[in-house]
C-alpha cells in the first residue's frame, strides 16, 4: 500500500485528481479497463500519467486513438499542460502527417526530452504495426472495428507494452460490453474499473468543478446539476451517466458522433398549438401563422446567402408527435449545415402547409426537397409537390428506404458534412436510431419523450435522413419508395 501511496503522490503534487482519478493512475495493470460516466475527467488524468510514463527514462511511447480528431487535439492539448504542469522538459505540441494506407490523415504529436513522444493515430488497426509502448483507446465502444483494434493493441505487450481501455457504454451487445462482461467472468485476466456520476460525485467530482468555477460549493447545487445532467440525457441517462449498457444493437448514431457537428448558434424553432386553436376561424388561424413566420423565420430566412443552394427534409407529425423541417445550405467544400431547425407540434394541417411554404418560398436557389408523406403526412407532401413540382420527393418510408439513406446520413456526421443545433432534444432523437435486422432505423416500438414532456419518435434525425436524400438524389430524378413500413397509422401523427 506505502508503494502504491507514493506512486500516486508522485503524479498528483497538489492533489489534484480526485479518488477515483488517483486508483485509475496507480492500478499498473498491462491491460486495464474503465466502464464509465461521462463528463468526470478519467481520460484527462489518463493524459497526466501518460505525459509522465513519456517523460522518463524508463517510460515509452503513447499511442492515443480516439473517436475522432477532436478527441485526438484535446488529448494532446491535456498531456501538453500536463507537461508544464510538470515541468517537464517538452516540446510544444505539433500537428504530423500520419500516412493511413489509403489517405493521409491530419494528427497531433508531442515529443519529450527523453525521446519518447505521444502521438494520436487514427482507429485503423494496421496503424498499431510495428509500434511499441502504451495504447489508449478512448471511447472504445465507438470504434467500428473495436475487435481488430484490441487485437493488434494487445499485440505490444509480447514486447512490455501496456493498453488502457476507457469508454462509455454503447449497447449491451457491443465489442466493449462484451469485453467487460468476459473480464468480470474471469475469461481475460484484466483490471476492470467502473466509475458512475454518482461514484465521481462522492468523491468530489461537483466540489472540483465549483472550484474551477469560483463557485460555492452546496448539496443542493449539487443535486441540481446532477438533475440538469440527467434530463439533459433523458432516456439515455442508465447508458450515459449510471453505466447500465442499454438493451439491443447499440446506438446507430453515437451521441460523440453527432455533438461532434452541433453547433450552439444554430437556431430550433418551436410552435406548440392548442386542440381549440384548431377550430378558430381560418382568418384567424391565417394571421397568427403568418405572425408566428414573421417574428421567428423571417430574420433567420434574410441571412440566407443568395449564392447558395438550398434543400429541405420534413419528418410529419399531427396530434401525436411532432412536423419537423430542416433547411440545409450548401456551402463551400461540400459542407450542409442547416440554419436552423422547425419543430411543429399539434398544428392544424392548413397551418403547417403555411409555415412549409412560407419557408420554401424564401430559400435562395431551392433544389430538392424530401417529405414524409405516411398517413396524414401526404396531404402535406402532395400540396408542396402540386406547387414546387418534381424538386419534392413524396417519401413512404420503408425498409429499402432506411437500408439506402441512413448509412449516407451516418456519412455525413462521419465526413463532417453537416451541421446541427446543440439541442437535447435532436440528440435524442438521433440516438433514437437503432440497428433492426441489418437496417438502421428508428425502432416502431420507440417511445420518446421531448423536454416539454411531449412525445417523440426519432423526428428530427428522420428530418435529417429526408434532408440528406434530397441533397444526394438528383433533382427531378429522385427515386419513389412506395412501400409503407416501419410506423402503424391510427389516427393522426400515429405510430
Amino acid at each position: 500500500m506505502t508503494a502504491e501511496k507514493d506512486f500516486v503522490s508522485s503524479r498528483d503534487k497538489v492533489g489534484v485528481l480526485l479518488q477515483y482519478q488517483k486508483a485509475w493512475v496507480a492500478d499498473r495493470a498491462t491491460i486495464k479497463l474503465a466502464e464509465k460516466s461521462r463528463r468526470i475527467g478519467l481520460s484527462w488524468a489518463e493524459a497526466s500519467d501518460d505525459t509522465l510514463y513519456a517523460a522518463e527514462t524508463n517510460g515509452d511511447d503513447v499511442w492515443y486513438i480516439g473517436y475522432n480528431k477532436d478527441m485526438a487535439l484535446e488529448f494532446i492539448s491535456d498531456c501538453a499542460n500536463w507537461a508544464r504542469f510538470y515541468n517537464l522538459a517538452a516540446g510544444e505540441m505539433e500537428e504530423v502527417v500520419i500516412d493511413d494506407e489509403d489517405k493521409d490523415i491530419l494528427s497531433y504529436r508531442i515529443k519529450f526530452a527523453s525521446g519518447k513522444r505521444i502521438t494520436a493515430l487514427s482507429s485503423r488497426p494496421t496503424n498499431l504495426r510495428g509500434k511499441q509502448g502504451r495504447v489508449v483507446l478512448d471511447e472504445a465502444a465507438f470504434h467500428e472495428s473495436l475487435h481488430e483494434l484490441l487485437k493488434a493493441a494487445i499485440a505490444l505487450t509480447m514486447w512490455g507494452g501496456q493498453v488502457r481501455i476507457i469508454s462509455t457504454h454503447n449497447g449491451d451487445e457491443n465489442a466493449f460490453n462484451e469485453l467487460i462482461n468476459e473480464v468480470r467472468a474471469g475469461k481475460k485476466p484484466f483490471s476492470l474499473h467502473r466509475i458512475t456520476l454518482d461514484d465521481a460525485l462522492e468523491q468530489g467530482l461537483y466540489k472540483r468543478i465549483c472550484e474551477v468555477l469560483k463557485r460555492d460549493w452546496s448539496p443542493e447545487g449539487q443535486d441540481a446539476w446532477k438533475q440538469e445532467l440527467i434530463d439533459f440525457y433523458g432516456e439515455c441517462a442508465d447508458e450515459e451517466l449510471h453505466v447500465i449498457p442499454s438493451r439491443g444493437s447499440g446506438v446507430y448514431l453515437p451521441r460523440v458522433l453527432v455533438e461532434s457537428c452541433m453547433d450552439t448558434d444554430i437556431p430550433v424553432l418551436r410552435w406548440s398549438c392548442t386542440r381549440e386553436f384548431t377550430f378558430q376561424p381560418d382568418l384567424i388561424r391565417q394571421a397568427e401563422a403568418n405572425d408566428w413566420c414573421e417574428e421567428n423565420l423571417l430574420p433567420l430566412l434574410k441571412k440566407l446567402d443568395p449564392k447558395r443552394l438550398h434543400y429541405f427534409g420534413e419528418d410529419f407529425g399531427r396530434t401525436g408527435d411532432l412536423t419537423v423541417i430542416m433547411p440545409r445550405a450548401e456551402l463551400p467544400g461540400l459542407v450542409y449545415p442547416a440554419p436552423f431547425v422547425v419543430e411543429l407540434r399539434n398544428v392544424p394541417f392548413k397551418q403547417q402547409e403555411q409555415v412549409l411554404f412560407y419557408i420554401v418560398d424564401r430559400l435562395p436557389r431551392f433544389m430538392a426537397g424530401a417529405m414524409d408523406a405516411r398517413g396524414n403526412g401526404q396531404y402535406l407532401a402532395e400540396v408542396a409537390a402540386q406547387k414546387y413540382g418534381q424538386k419534392i420527393s413524396q417519401v413512404m418510408i420503408s425498409t429499402e428506404w432506411y437500408r439506402e439513406v441512413m448509412p449516407k446520413y451516418k456519412a455525413a456526421f462521419e465526413d463532417r458534412t453537416i451541421r446541427l443545433p446543440r439541442d437535447a432534444d435532436i440528440l435524442d432523437d438521433h440516438r433514437a436510431v437503432k440497428m433492426e435486422k441489418g437496417v438502421a432505423r428508428v425502432p416502431e416500438s420507440f417511445k420518446g419523450k421531448g423536454k416539454d414532456g411531449g412525445k417523440r419518435h426519432g423526428d428530427a434525425a428522420i428530418a435529417g435522413a429526408m434532408s440528406e436524400f434530397a441533397i444526394r438524389s438528383e433533382p427531378y430524378q429522385k427515386p419513389e419508395y412506395e412501400k409503407v413500413e416501419g410506423r402503424k397509422m391510427q389516427g393522426a401523427g400515429a405510430y
